[in-house]
């Protein structure tokens, strides 16, 4: 039974809206990038680098996390990039992606919108084009630097905002509330982009009402410390609100202790629209799939369970309503 569910899982067509571009980097194109780039880095080989991703909270990954991004610097470096990402979507039938990129930790390296823009961009559009995958990209505010740099960044972006969908909130969460951000949030809601939040990962349910009321977000990303309070869950389900739940990242950054402990299903069975995504595939062991094997290995997810979290993804996106309903039917077609 286990396995007919992973081959479900595997073959149902997918959408992922909660996947850090840089966070996909795998150890051999870091090691590659670097020495095409006259990068040096702290290990001496792949394998050196693939131990150092062994870490158990947030702020360690992210410490690595950044130092990785030393390594893109350019056009070409971040079309490889998200093209490996893409070709990992395409085998594993993940069909429309919403992409997080991190402007300010490039611009703070001197690596410019048209160098990052302008490879994932190429990357995106050859995907469309020869794979079908369609794409939006989400352009993140790094929430542990001061609101100015998110305004000075969201100015820099004007150029591009044709291929930007929506703004976000990522980096670390803890001393890092939503609130902080709100000029920003209300000056890209002006431009008409789309607004989504990490919230509620490691930050308390309070966080996840600042976003909601703060920020206006259309989703949250995270949101597992919702259930801690039972007035939020009831809110974040008349909403409707969808939540970007990362399993694989949520266990390796000790959100839950063991992956039998994860919330998913007691998310769906509260009502909450919730879906599945792998955050940064590279260090947390595992893309769209892994994730959902992980689910069905340690916590009973049932047929029903995949077919809704699957619904829940494409419904939670940013596609038009018609693009929505033709991948519905192609997923009720399987049912």
């Amino acid at each position: 039974m286990t396995s007919e569910l992973k081959q479900l899982a595997a073959q149902l067509p997918k959408a992922e809206l909660h996947i850090h571009i840089e966070g996909s980097l795998e150890p051999a194109m870091m090691f590659e990038l670097a020495a095409r780039n006259d990068v040096t880095l702290p290990y001496p080989d792949v394998e050196s680098i693939t131990k150092a991703y062994n870490f158990n909270c947030l702020q360690d990954f992210l410490d690595l996390y950044y130092q990785g991004m030393s390594v893109l610097q350019t056009k070409q470096d971040f079309f490889d990039l998200t093209w490996a990402y893409l070709l990992r979507c395409h085998q594993q039938n993940v069909v429309h992606c919403e992409i997080f990129f991190d402007p300010q930790g490039h611009t703070e390296r001197d690596v410019g919108f048209e160098v990052f823009m302008g490879g994932i961009c190429k990357a995106l559009d050859k995907a469309e084009s020869e794979l079908g995958i369609s794409s939006k990209l989400i352009m993140c505010f790094l929430r542990h630097l001061d609101e100015q740099s998110a305004l000075d960044t969201l100015d820099a972006a004007n150029p591009y905002l044709d291929r930007i969908a929506a703004v976000g909130l990522d980096s670390s969460e803890r001393g890092h509330p939503p609130r902080l951000f709100q000029n920003v949030f209300a000056r890209a809601a002006g431009l008409g982009l789309k607004r989504v939040a990490h919230a509620g990962e490691e930050g308390p349910p309070d966080y996840v009402y600042e976003a909601l009321d703060l920020l206006q977000v259309d989703r949250i990303d995270h949101g597992n410390r919702s259930l801690e309070d039972e007035e939020l869950v009831k809110r974040l389900v008349a909403a409707k609100m969808p939540l970007t739940v990362c399993p694989q990242s949520n266990l390796r950054l000790a959100v839950v202790g063991d992956m039998s402990d994860h919330p998913i299903r007691e998310m769906l069975a509260l009502g909450l629209n919730a879906c599945v995504n792998s955050d940064d595939p590279a260090y947390f062991g595992g893309y769209m799939n892994e994730n959902y094997n992980a689910l069905i290995d340690a916590t009973g997810l049932t047929h029903d369970e995949i077919f809704q979290l699957t619904i829940n993804g494409f419904e939670s996106s940013f596609l038009s309503p018609s693009e929505k309903q033709a991948h519905l039917d192609r997923i009720n077609a399987m049912r």
